[in-house]
């Protein structure tokens, strides 16, 4: 027995070692010049709620202090089993996910840079983050909560393990960050989006939402989408789709009107638009829509033909 306490001893302070050198090789990421002018010198997130995490249990616990900061009631044993997978150890991502759209909450990835991070975090968002505490060869994944930084020093808060107010040097989290290849969500209310996020992870918060609980119950996101990206032809398109489920053919129609002109190559759009112009016994403008449609390759093609014959 104490020949086995020994080399457990001996095997945890080979990785302490493994892990010091690691991080005394590490540097401080970079930051834009433009995000060290725009943010406060100081943040944090006070009234995020915390909750320790036991044992394998990091996922459910994030998930806790992110829903419920949003005003979600999510307890955390409710959480365990929804994300909890015995067999991996621990929860994956794209369960981490599918349990706060489960809440009726959209789960937004951050673009990975702490540039991103940082801005989130002022902009009054706690993140909840991936990392890997061990060798890349040997990973011990954690999740936690930036809640925080402090800029002159160089250091983030966190909500991390048993430790409420966990500090880490910029430099030491984003090695053990980019392990995850940086990682990251925020929480939003349907109709919101946060500052910062692409137009990419919007997409696909917005469209992961609207998978799990239908058109009419992402409308309010759709349009807060094209609010902020009025550009956007993919935008314009799912907004018209969310119009017409809701029973808003006129403003489903502009919408689509929206898509064609920002993107004249999307045969989809041009479909929708000339079967909304039918309805509206339109059919100049639908045989119009119907005629552009027939020239672009795509799943819409066969039938905008048939209809165009039909006309």
């Amino acid at each position: 027995m104490k020949y086995l306490l020994n080399a457990r001893f001996a095997g945890v302070l080979l990785f302490t070692l493994l892990f010091a050198m690691l991080s005394g090789c590490a540097r401080s990421p970079v930051l834009l010049e433009s995000t060290k002018a725009s943010l406060a010198p100081q943040t944090e997130l006070t009234e995020v709620p915390f909750y320790a995490q036991t044992e394998y249990q990091c996922g459910p616990a994030t998930l806790a202090m992110v829903l419920n900061h949003q005003g979600v009631d999510a307890e955390l044993n409710n959480l365990i089993p929804q994300v909890f997978l015995p067999g991996r150890g621990g929860s994956v991502q794209p369960e981490m996910l599918a349990t706060v759209r489960r809440y009726k909450q959209l789960a937004i990835p951050i673009r990975g840079t702490m540039d991103a991070l940082l801005g989130h975090l002022e902009a009054g968002d706690p993140v909840a983050v991936m990392q890997n505490l061990s060798l890349p060869a040997f990973p011990m994944w954690h999740y936690a909560v930036a809640i925080g930084f402090d800029l002159p020093n160089e250091t983030l808060i966190l909500r991390s393990g048993e430790i409420e107010r966990h500090t880490m040097s910029f430099s030491r989290f984003d090695a053990t960050w980019a392990r995850s290849e940086r990682w990251g969500f925020v929480v939003s209310e349907p109709g919101s989006l946060p500052e910062g996020v692409s137009i990419r992870n919007a997409l696909e918060a917005i469209s992961a939402y609207e998978e799990q609980h239908g058109s009419i119950a992402t409308l309010s996101s759709w349009q807060a989408f094209a609010d902020r990206f009025p550009d956007n032809a993919l935008g314009q398109f799912a907004l018209g789709n969310a119009h017409y489920a809701n029973k808003q053919p006129q403003a489903a129609l502009e919408a689509f009107e929206s898509a064609t002109q920002l993107d004249p190559a999307m045969g989809a759009a041009w479909l929708n638009l000339a079967i909304l112009r039918l309805q509206q016994e339109n059919s100049d403008g639908a045989r119009e829509a119907l005629a552009q449609a027939v020239t672009l390759n795509g799943d819409w093609q066969p039938r905008a033909q048939r209809l165009l014959e039909g006309l």
